[in-house]
């Protein structure tokens, strides 16, 4: 499978963001990799209260976390339906694993993913094999690689068993992810050799979202990247390049993502 992604896709102001934290995106152990993208690790200590927003990825993630005033804790997190805003004060640490889309089932084969999505669900709940022991293992070094080192052992542990629908899920995915050809479902699933209903069935119980909407929030992905790099921006251009039928569409999707239009975030990240 393709490696890890290294740029800062989804993050909103990624540039402030990365000001008021450590964080770091450490690879899992290589029998992992055909079911976790990366870990993330981030690390705060802030005077003031500070607010992140990330429009989320198509992915699982199972996040320990040690907030200010809080004893640690582990949230299985389903994939949200809008834009994912998290409150970071005094001095915290979170270290979390970003499922491959399409290829966290193996971990919990009972469950369609859909049954996650937009849900943060208690770890205990999930995956009862958790103990306060691999909770500590994982949050209390400040050692980067015993951190990695727990989160590899935690995972091994589960066992998961290969899926060969996670692996095509996965792969649909990432192909979503790469190739701007790919704008209507109909058109995506006939290449695909499969129908419409099919696919919708395989992305709800390996994803946890449809189709289409991996392919409009990749579309959202780039047009933010580009918002928060370019200096000027041809958006009439990138909406085409995009497969929207014309720059409102783009507008329009970007804007209800987001929660500003695009002309609007880009000139406030260049500022």
């Amino acid at each position: 499978m393709a490696a890890p992604r290294r740029d800062h896709r989804g993050i909103v102001g990624a540039a402030d963001f990365l000001a008021h934290v450590d964080f770091r995106r450490p690879e899992p152990a290589e029998p992992l990799r055909r079911y976790v993208e990366h870990y993330w690790l981030i690390d705060w200590d802030l005077p003031e209260p500070y607010v992140s927003h990330v429009v989320p990825h198509p992915a699982v993630h199972l996040v320990f976390q040690r907030l200010a005033g809080q004893e640690p804790f582990v949230e299985l997190a389903g994939i949200p339906s809008g834009l994912f805003a998290q409150k970071l004060e005094g001095r915290g640490r979170v270290c979390g694993i970003k499922f491959r889309p399409g290829a966290f089932r193996p971990f919990a084969p009972d469950h369609p993913v859909s049954e996650w999505t937009g849900r943060r669900v208690d770890f205990p709940a999930a995956f009862p094999t958790a103990t306060p022991a691999t909770v500590r293992a994982v949050l209390a070094p400040d050692d980067e690689p015993a951190r990695v080192a727990a989160l590899d052992a935690y995972l091994l542990s589960l066992t998961p068993r290969p899926d060969p629908q996670a692996d095509l899920a996965a792969t649909l995915v990432e192909r979503i992810r790469t190739d701007r050809t790919i704008r209507r479902v109909a058109d995506f699933a006939r290449a695909e050799g499969m129908s419409v209903r099919l696919l919708q069935r395989l992305f709800a119980g390996y994803v946890g979202v449809g189709p289409k909407w991996v392919i409009l929030r990749y579309r959202i992905h780039e047009a933010l990247e580009h918002a928060e790099t370019d200096h000027e921006v041809d958006w009439a251009t990138l909406a085409a390049d995009l497969g929207y039928a014309d720059q409102a569409h783009l507008v329009r999707d970007f804007t209800a993502t987001v929660g500003v239009p695009p002309t609007a975030y880009a000139a406030r990240t260049s500022g």
